[in-house]
This record gives structure tokens, C-alpha cells and sequence, in this order.
């Protein structure tokens, strides 16, 4: 199947760029000329290709307790003042409720929380053995993490394979990602 900009009908490469529908909270398939038209802040928004990651700095286990999120895995997308939380799971992107005040917290002791540009860049959390990893991604990475999930999940852990191919994909992110 040949993949096509969703506003233009053009055909585009397997790796191309995204469009965030800001009012339908959907991604779109963009070929290069209708990517570069959304660069503003419109309807429509093209998704950057920043990746940050500050490893100097992790997650306490006391944040990320009080995030009460039942993954390894959680991204943060804020639009206007509004930040909500989602985890990977089966089923796709679950909603995670934030405690009041918990995310004005997370932002005085990690300056990366505060960097993502609204609807297009996430908070991507992962909890691993020496702490949990903060990083600053595309949201389309974040709908990559879901579909992995999805795509792998077996039994009611999610499996070997899919913890794995979880691991790979965030072998991806840090290889991209640019320290601070």
C-alpha cells in the first residue's frame, strides 16, 4: 500500500513527516510541501523532529510513584495550561490523571518538562533500573510507543517480545536524542 499526505493526496516515503491535528487530536501523514506550510501555529501543526534528553537528571522514585502510572512508560502532552498524561497499554493510549500541582512540581527540579512546544512535543517518562529516563520527543514517537505496545502485547504482562521491542525503540530515542 503507498502511503500518501493525508492533505494533499501526494505520495510520501515510509519515513516522512506528521501534521498534528491540534482540534481532532490526530496525526496526519505529510508530504514535505504541506509540512512546511503548518510550521505556525494553526489548525494544523507540523511535528518537529527535536529529540532532548537530560540523563544528568532522572525521575526520582517519588515523582514517579506519585504519578501513580500503572506502565514503565508514560508521555505528557500539554495543550495550553492543560497537561494530561497517557500509557501505553493493549488497548492504546490510556488517559493518566495528574494530582494537582504534581506537574508545577515535576517543572522546578527538571527544566526539560518545560521545553515541549503544546500538541506537537511530549514529556516521555521511562522507568528503568537506575532511575526513570526523561525525555523531550515528537508526539509521533508517542503513538509509535502505543502501537508497539499494542502490536506486542501477549499474556497479562505483555511479554518478553514486547518489553523488548520496547527497549529497542527507546534504544532509537536515546540514539536520537541530543543531551542537555
Amino acid at each position: 500500500m503507498i502511503e500518501v499526505c493525508e492533505l494533499c493526496g501526494t505520495p510520501v516515503a515510509a519515513r516522512h513527516a506528521h501534521l498534528a491535528d491540534t482540534g481532532g487530536r490526530r496525526l496526519l501523514c505529510a508530504c514535505r510541501a504541506c509540512f512546511l506550510a503548518f510550521t505556525h501555529d494553526s489548525r494544523y501543526r507540523a511535528v518537529p523532529e527535536r529529540y532532548l534528553w537530560d540523563p544528568g537528571r532522572p525521575i526520582t522514585g517519588i515523582d514517579w510513584e506519585l504519578l501513580d502510572t500503572p506502565a514503565d512508560s508514560a508521555f505528557f502532552l500539554r495543550r495550553g495550561l492543560q497537561v494530561t498524561g497517557f500509557c501505553p497499554s493493549p488497548a492504546g493510549a490510556t488517559e493518566c490523571v495528574l494530582s494537582p500541582g504534581l506537574w508545577t512540581r515535576l517543572t522546578v527540579g527538571h527544566p526539560l518538562v518545560t521545553a515541549a512546544e503544546p500538541d506537537v512535543e511530549a514529556i516521555l517518562l521511562h522507568k528503568t533500573a537506575r532511575g526513570t529516563d526523561c525525555f523531550l520527543v515528537p508526539i509521533d514517537m508517542c503513538y509509535r510507543l502505543v502501537g508497539t505496545v499494542r502490536r506486542h502485547w501477549t499474556g497479562l504482562d505483555g511479554g518478553r517480545s514486547m518489553r523488548a521491542r520496547v527497549e529497542e525503540l527507546f534504544s532509537e530515542i536515546k540514539g536520537r536524542a541530543r543531551q542537555v
